[in-house]
């Protein structure tokens, strides 16, 4: 599977028949540029690119391939780019907290973070016990003992003693 980053790297240097061209819109190092396109040449088992000291020119190979996937480039990097600007948060955010600590260090914040996000609605699970994240449907948890699943953020807060 390739990343977005080789086939942006090679759209864009296509596009701009140069390296250096890619590398100024993108913002990245000319070395990276070049190995993202390497990578992709290698992955596909084609050549992409005549290259000269002076220019890119697209094989066949190249043409028809940057055909083939410059649309849907620019489709994903729009809806990547739309979901971000949406930016606020919304939606139900579903916590298990120990009781302690919930009632006297988390439930005091509440009110300003509902306030800053308005779209948020909280439902804190007060729990002495772990729960299992997934199955649960929880967005987050604080606490010891839970068993996670791959792709699970786990983060040390502070030490218990």
């Amino acid at each position: 599977m390739e990343t977005l980053a080789n086939l942006e790297s090679f759209v864009r240097s296509a596009e701009h028949g140069s390296f250096s061209e890619a590398v100024r819109r993108m913002s990245l190092t000319p070395a990276a540029v070049s190995l993202n396109v390497a990578m992709l040449e290698r992955n596909l088992g084609i050549r992409l690119f005549h290259r000269s000291t002076r220019k890119l020119v697209l094989t066949e190979a190249g043409e028809s391939f940057r055909l083939s996937v410059a649309d849907s480039l620019d489709t994903l990097q729009a809806a990547i780019g739309g979901a971000a600007v949406q930016g606020e948060p919304k939606g139900v955010l579903k916590v298990s907290l120990p009781p302690t600590l919930g009632v006297l260090h988390i439930l005091p914040h509440l009110p300003e973070f509902l306030r800053l996000y308005p779209g948020v609605k909280a439902e804190c699970h007060f729990d002495a016990r772990p729960v299992d994240l997934v199955a649960d449907g929880y967005d987050a948890a604080i606490g010891g003992g839970f068993d996670l699943n791959p792709g699970i953020v786990a983060r040390t807060l502070a030490p218990v003693h």
